[in-house]
């Protein structure tokens, strides 16, 4: 299927997404969870995680917390990491990929839009 067979699918009013939370929502067959960024941006994943198959959306919105030389511990990216329910994994919301990992995996991200106060996915 190329870019231009998919289609924007409204999957709601834009004040049923909450920023910093996954909203599940089915949307073309697949089911997906919606978020916005802290920064407004939105975000659109398959609930689908590609390290072994867990409802990745189930787990938490967050940030993480980087490696750091001895004696320092610091916490970043809050509200751009979402952190897989089974493992613990976390992927970046903004680019899909595993953080921290030699051979990362990637969510699949889908574009949302928003128009006349109504959010559609094009899947």
């Amino acid at each position: 299927m190329s870019t231009s067979d998919r289609e924007d699918i409204a999957v709601g009013p834009e004040t049923d997404f909450a920023p910093g939370r996954m909203t599940l929502v089915t949307a073309g067959g697949v089911e997906i969870g919606i978020t916005r960024l802290v920064d407004g941006q939105w975000r659109a994943v398959r609930n689908h995680c590609p390290h072994k198959g867990a409802p990745i959306c189930k787990g938490l919105v967050g940030g993480t917390w980087p490696p750091s030389a001895p004696g320092e511990l610091t916490y970043d990216r809050d509200g751009e990491v979402l952190v897989c329910p089974w493992h613990g994994f976390e992927y970046d919301l903004r680019t899909g990929e595993e953080m921290f990992q030699k051979s990362p995996t990637r969510l699949r991200l889908y574009p949302v839009t928003v128009r006349d106060g109504r959010v559609f996915v094009r899947v």
